[in-house]
C-alpha cells in the first residue's frame, strides 16, 4: 500500500517523518497527474500547493479548524488528505465537485468558486468562534496573489485588523498567478519579493546553517523569524506591505520546503492573533509540460496525455474562438474599441486583441467592480469598450452595470462568456442568472447569437451602439452548426421555420433556437403548426415578437438562463401590456443552485430536449396542460375529435 492510499484523514499525518511527508508529496503529484489527465480539471494549481496543503493538514486540525480556500479550485490534495481518493468520476454526476462542497465532507466549508471572498468568510467564522468561547478554534484562509487584486479582500483584512483578539491564520499562496500572470501594482510589489537575489540568498543561507547546527539553532531561528513582523521580510522591506494592517507577517517562506513551511505555521498556530504566513509556490510544480506552460501553467486542462501534457480529443471551434478572431477585425476597422478583462485575458478570448494592439488592452485584475465602473469612464472619454467576462462573475458587478454604465448611458459592451448552463464547474461557475438580472437595466440591449455567423454580426451591432450598454452572451463549448434563417424582418428577428398552420410560435434564445427547430419537426409530425424565430436581439422585445405572439395560438419560449424573470417572463408581460392573451410557456432552467453534471444531463433534468418539449406542446394545443392553447380561428375546441383527428387516440 502507498502512503497515500494509507492516508483515511488528516490526523494520519500525525505519524509520519519529514522524509514520508516529502514522499506522500510525490505520490499526491503522481496521482493528481495521472487522475485528472483523464478527467480535466484544475491541475497546476493543485501541483503548487502539494507541501503547503500536507503542512496545513499536519499542523491544524480540520475539520474543528476550518479550512477556507479562495475558489477552491487548489482544493484537490485536500480532498485526498481528507479522505476523498476517487478521482474517477472527478467534475462528473455522481463524482467529486471540482471545488469544495460540504456535501461531500465536513472538511469543506465555502463552495463558492468567486475569487477574493475566503477572508471576509475567515473574519467572520473567527469572529463567531471567539464570540460563542471556542477560543482554542483557529480558522485558516488559503488565498492565492491573484485574489489580492479584488477589493474584497482589503475590505477583510481592513476589517480583521481592527480586531486582533481571535486566531487567524492568512496564508499567502503566492504564485505570481491567477489564471495568468497577476497583475498591477500589487503583483509588482509581491513579484520584487518573490524574485529579490538577497531575500533567496538570505532564506537559503539561514534556512541551511540553522539545519547543520541541530535543534537549539532552529528554535532561535524560528523565534527570529517570528519577530513582529518577520526578519526575512525585513531584508526584502516587505514588511511595509502590511505594517498599517497591524496583522503579524512570516515570510516569505519556500511553499515546497515542508519543514520550514511546518515551523512557520506552528509559529502562526501559537501567536494568538491574526497571522499572515506567505508562502512562495510554483504553479504546475514536478510536472514539466505544466511548469513550461507559458499560457497559464495548466490552470484548467481538459483530457490530455499524461506522459506529454498534449490535449486528447479534436479541436473544434467554440463560440470563445469565434469572439477571439472577430474582435480583431473589428479593432482594425475602429481604433477606439478597447478591450477589458479581470484576470481572464485568455479564457475570454482576448489574447489575439492583446497581440495586435497591446496598448488597447486592460487587464484589472479580479476585480470586476472596477473593470465595470472604469468602462464607464472609458466610454465617457470618447472610447468604446468591450469588457470580457465570464457570465458568473458578471454578478460581482451588477450595481456598476446599473448605476455607472446604465444610468449613464454609456457605450459599453458586455461579452459574457460561459452563459447559461456550463456543467461540470458546479452551481457557482453556471452563467444562467444574467438574461434575468441584466434585463432589469434601463436601456440595455442584450444579443444571444444562435451560432458563429450571428456571433460576429451581433458583436458587431453591439459595438455600433453609443448611448446604451450591449451585452453578447454565449456558452461554454463547441460552437453551434450555422443555421441559417428563411426570413429576417425589419427589426431583425430570424425566422428559421413556418408553417401553413400558425398553431405554436417558438422563440429560441441562442443556441436553443436550434432545439426549437427540432421540437417544430416533432409537432409537424403531430399535425400542429410551428413557427420558429430567433429574437436575435432579446432585450429589448421587438416588435415582431408581439406581432407573431398576436397571430399564434400558443407561444413557448426556450432559454438556458433561469425561468424566474427571464426572458420568457420578459414576453410574457410584453403580450401584456399589447394587448394580446396568447398563452406563453416560459421553459427555462430552475432557480436553483445547480450541481455539477454534464451540460446535456442539466438541461435534460430541467425539461429542455426535443421530445419532452414537443410532448408537452402537444398536451398544451390539446387543452390538456396549462397553459392552454387559444382555440383555432372558427374552431370550437373538442379536445376528444381533436386527439382522435391528430394522434388517433
Amino acid at each position: 500500500m502507498s502512503l497515500l492510499e494509507s492516508i483515511t484523514g488528516p490526523r494520519d499525518l500525525d505519524g509520519l517523518s519529514l522524509d514520508q511527508l516529502r514522499q506522500l508529496a510525490q505520490e499526491v503529484r503522481g496521482f493528481l497527474i495521472e487522475n485528472v489527465a483523464r478527467t480535466g480539471g484544475h491541475l497546476g494549481p493543485n501541483l503548487g500547493v502539494v507541501e503547503l496543503t500536507i503542512a496545513l493538514h499536519r499542523v491544524f486540525d480540520s475539520p474543528d479548524d476550518p479550512f477556507i480556500f479562495d475558489t477552491g479550485h487548489q482544493s484537490y490534495v485536500h480532498k485526498l488528505l481528507t479522505g476523498r481518493q476517487d478521482f474517477s468520476a472527478l467534475r462528473s454526476r455522481e463524482g467529486l465537485a471540482g471545488y469544495p462542497q460540504r456535501a461531500e465532507s465536513a472538511h469543506d466549508v465555502v463552495e463558492s468558486s468567486h475569487a477574493s471572498s475566503s477572508l471576509s468568510w475567515a473574519d467572520g467564522i473567527s469572529r463567531a468562534l471567539t464570540r460563542t468561547g471556542r477560543r482554542d478554534r483557529h480558522v485558516v484562509a488559503v488565498v492565492g496573489d491573484g485574489a489580492l487584486t479584488g477589493g474584497m479582500t482589503w475590505e477583510a483584512l481592513n476589517n480583521i485588523s481592527d480586531d486582533n483578539d481571535r486566531n487567524l491564520v492568512i496564508v499567502v499562496n503566492d504564485n505570481g498567478r491567477s489564471y495568468a500572470p497577476t497583475i498591477g501594482g500589487m503583483a509588482r510589489y509581491l513579484n520584487r519579493v518573490r524574485t529579490t537575489q538577497g531575500y533567496r540568498t538570505l532564506h537559503e543561507g539561514s534556512t541551511t546553517l540553522a539545519r547543520k547546527l541541530g535543534p537549539v539553532a532552529r528554535a532561535v531561528y524560528r523565534g527570529i523569524r517570528g519577530g513582529t513582523h518577520g526578519f526575512l521580510s525585513r531584508f526584502t522591506n516587505n514588511a511595509a506591505l502590511y505594517s498599517n494592517l497591524d496583522i503579524k507577517y512570516l515570510g516569505p517562506v519556500d511553499g515546497h520546503d515542508l519543514e520550514t513551511l511546518i515551523e512557520t505555521l506552528q509559529l502562526a498556530k501559537a501567536y494568538g492573533a491574526p497571522v499572515i504566513v506567505h508562502a512562495i509556490t510554483e504553479k504546475g510544480r514536478g510536472y514539466e509540460p505544466a511548469v513550461h506552460d507559458e499560457a497559464d501553467q495548466f490552470h484548467a486542462v481538459g483530457r490530455i496525455d499524461p506522459a506529454t501534457g498534449e490535449a486528447l480529443g479534436t479541436g473544434v471551434e467554440g463560440w470563445t474562438d469565434v469572439f477571439a478572431s472577430e474582435l480583431p477585425l473589428i479593432g482594425e476597422a475602429r481604433d477606439d474599441v478597447i478591450a477589458v478583462t479581470a484576470a481572464m485575458l485568455r479564457p475570454t478570448g482576448l489574447l489575439p486583441f492583446a497581440q495586435r494592439f497591446p496598448a488597447r488592452v486592460y487587464d484589472v485584475g479580479i476585480a470586476e467592480q472596477h473593470a465595470v465602473a472604469s468602462a464607464a469612464g472609458l466610454a465617457f472619454g470618447g472610447l468604446h469598450p468591450v469588457v470580457a467576462i465570464y457570465a458568473t462573475f458578471m454578478n460581482r458587478a451588477f450595481d456598476q452595470v446599473l448605476m455607472d454604465v446604465g444610468l449613464h448611458r454609456a457605450g459599453v459592451t458586455f461579452v459574457l462568456d460561459r452563459a447559461g448552463v456550463t456543467g461540470p464547474d458546479g452551481p457557482s461557475h453556471h452563467g444562467i442568472w444574467d438574461l434575468a438580472m441584466l434585463q432589469i437595466v434601463p436601456h440595455i440591449r442584450i444579443a444571444a447569437p444562435r451560432d458563429a455567423v450571428r456571433l460576429r454580426e451581433e458583436l458587431r451591432e453591439a459595438i455600433d451602439v453609443d448611448d446604451a450598454p450591449t451585452v453578447i452572451r454565449y456558452p461554454k463549448g463547441a460552437v453551434s452548426p450555422e443555421l441559417p434563417a428563411i426570413e429576417r424582418r425589419d427589426d431583425g428577428v430570424d425566422v428559421l421555420v413556418r408553417s401553413e398552420s400558425e398553431d405554436v410560435l417558438l422563440v429560441g434564445i441562442g443556441p436553443m433556437a436550434h432545439l426549437a427547430v427540432d421540437v417544430a419537426a416533432r409537432l409537424r409530425a403531430q399535425g400542429i403548426g410551428a413557427t420558429v424565430i430567433d429574437p436575435r436581439w432579446v432585450i429589448p422585445v421587438q416588435p415582431s415578437v408581439v406581432e407573431l405572439a398576436a397571430s399564434h395560438r400558443l407561444v413557448i419560449t426556450i432559454e438556458d438562463g433561469i425561468r424566474v424573470g427571464g426572458i420568457g417572463t420578459r414576453v410574457r408581460q410584453v403580450l401584456r401590456e399589447a394587448g394580446i392573451d396568447t398563452a406563453v410557456d416560459e421553459l427555462g432552467v430552475p432557480d436553483e443552485f445547480i450541481p455539477h453534471a454534464s451540460r446535456e444531463q442539466i438541461l435534460a433534468d430541467a425539461g429542455l430536449t426535443a421530445a419532452k418539449i414537443a410532448q408537452d406542446v402537444v398536451a398544451q394545443v390539446l387543452g390538456t396542460r396549462i397553459p392552454v392553447a387559444r382555440p383555432a380561428v372558427g374552431e370550437i375546441p373538442v379536445i376528444g375529435d381533436w386527439a382522435h383527428r391528430h394522434t388517433g387516440a
